[in-house]
């Protein structure tokens, strides 16, 4: 089973997830934060992943420590749950429409953490979430997860829309990326390894 739990309690945020790779979609999402609760729902749910997230964080503040700290638990259960990568097909990406929105994901679990994110937003927040935290969540995920990826907005004005578009495509490309396939022997890689 590729599954992980992980907690992570410090001074700024409380936090307890578990993720299951091979799911259904299921979730249970609480982050004291409606936009962000509802952007996690779709990666599990369009990912096939199976994810509870419970945070508690410092929200009086604002947002920042929550929104960063669960992409940092949402790294290392990526990284655990699929352990030492043998067999996964490594590469995937997806273009995904959202109404007038068009967003491209392409990702490799290459275990070199890289983030390039292309995507502009017009307001400063959307729901209770700042709109700048969508680029520093993602940037968490990837250097916790060894993710090397690149956000691309094609088209789009909704910034509802923008956002919701990035975190669906992003699920559908991660599910493509943990996808086991039974030609691959140990990892798939020429160097025989995927960096730690």
């Amino acid at each position: 089973m590729r599954k992980a739990e992980i907690s992570r309690d410090t001074f700024e945020t409380k936090i307890k997830m578990t993720l299951e790779i091979d799911g259904k979609g299921k979730n249970d999402i609480d982050t004291g934060i409606g936009f962000f609760d509802h952007m996690l729902t779709h990666i599990s749910k369009h990912g096939f992943f199976d994810l509870t997230v419970k945070a508690e964080g410092d929200l009086n503040v604002d947002c920042h420590h929550t929104v960063e700290d669960v992409g940092i638990v949402l790294g290392k259960c990526i990284q655990k749950a699929l352990g030492n990568r043998e067999g996964i097909s490594r590469y995937g990406f997806f273009v995904l429409p959202m109404d007038e929105a068009l967003v491209l994901v392409s990702l490799d679990i290459s275990g070199r953490p890289y983030l390039g994110f292309d995507a502009a937003f017009t307001t400063d927040r959307v729901g209770d979430m700042d709109t700048e935290m969508v680029e520093e969540f993602f940037r968490a995920v990837v250097q916790n997860a060894g993710i090397d990826m690149h956000i691309r907005l094609l088209s789009g004005k909704n910034n509802h829309h923008i956002a919701e578009g990035i975190f669906k495509c992003f699920g559908k490309a991660l599910d493509m990326a943990t996808k086991k396939d039974e030609r691959i022997e140990g990892v798939l890689s020429t160097k025989g390894m995927l960096e730690e």
